[in-house]
């Protein structure tokens, strides 16, 4: 059986394989390695879409799709029947609970002014001392799931309270439902989101959600940027009421014009909270138990259902 992956190192990180399986690398989905019959496991480039998503056509013998990523909002619904979807879910969880960690004590202690006032070789304590702190403050994580717990394992230290928000409310967890963010939004000083990408989820943060935040908080997005509404968004920070830090924007990239570039509330990264040195070593452990699980038959793990 054929295995498709998009890196030569991976080779050598999937370690030990049955006989029976043939890794090759394909890089770019534009020059494929072989011919595309016997194809039955394939892992995608990482973040990819589109073109990628085209191949799946072209693959007649396709049995396994393992995305390398935690979303899978642009491979749902576009798998054919009798493939399975699989996602990262686990690999990017110590790198994008990282991200968080430091966008909110950058936002918080007043980081990006301070490097904008490097830049001006400017020494900018009357500018920007006192600054705000984390601790003692409220966290609102919406989005439960094994990043949004990892992000909470990593604040814990810093003195926060916390409360959780899944789709559906886990009581006996004290996670709350999504139902619920039009009353917890006013309690919180930091909002995090960790959903997905689905219709549910679209469009999440819009008018009401952004008005419902309290005075002074922070909406720090991890997830997609589909999940906010970029023109409610941008309109809210253009006031100065709240700020953020975006891993994530929709449309993006980002274009080189749009007003989210220069607000001085607004910290903004491209998309780069799952990309560390550590990501491959993580992702092709996963791959190499998903292709050990199918070659023997076993049910496979992250499997996406409904687009989670």
């Amino acid at each position: 059986m054929k295995v498709w992956i998009p890196h030569q190192d991976g080779q050598a990180l999937l370690g030990e394989l049955p006989p029976e399986v043939t890794v090759e690398v394909a890089e770019d989905v534009s020059r494929l390695p072989s011919e595309t019959a016997g194809v039955r496991f394939w892992v995608p480039p990482f973040l990819s879409g589109g073109d990628a998503t085209a191949l799946l056509r072209e693959l007649p013998d396709l049995a396994v799709v393992q995305l390398l990523s935690a979303g899978a909002d642009a491979w749902a619904g576009r798998v054919p029947s009798g493939v399975t979807l699989c996602d990262a879910r686990g690999v990017h969880d110590p790198s994008t609970a990282e991200w968080v960690v430091a966008a909110v004590l950058s936002q918080l202690r007043a980081f990006p002014a301070l490097a904008r006032a490097q830049a001006r070789r400017e020494w900018a304590y009357d500018e920007v001392a006192p600054t705000d702190q984390l601790a003692g403050k409220r966290v609102l994580i919406v989005g439960a799931g094994s990043i949004g717990t990892a992000v909470r394992d990593r604040l814990a230290p810093f003195e926060v309270s916390f409360t959780l928000v899944a789709r559906t409310a886990r009581p006996e967890q004290g996670v709350h439902g999504v139902e619920e963010l039009p009353g917890l939004l006013p309690e919180a000083d930091v909002v995090v989101l960790l959903v997905p990408l689905t219709e549910a989820t679209r469009g999440l943060v819009d008018e009401g959600f952004l008005a419902a935040m309290r005075d002074g908080a922070l909406l720090v997005n991890a997830a997609r940027g589909p999940v906010a509404r970029t023109e409610a968004l941008a309109a809210e920070l253009r006031t100065g009421r709240i700020s953020a830090a975006l891993d994530v924007t929709d449309p993006e990239p980002l274009p080189a014009d749009h007003e989210l570039w220069t607000m001085p509330n607004v910290l903004l990264t491209p998309h780069v909270a799952g990309s560390v040195r550590g990501l491959l070593p993580r992702a092709y452990r996963l791959v190499a138990e998903q292709v050990r699980r199918f070659a023997a038959g076993e049910p496979l793990i992250n499997t996406v259902v409904d687009g989670y």
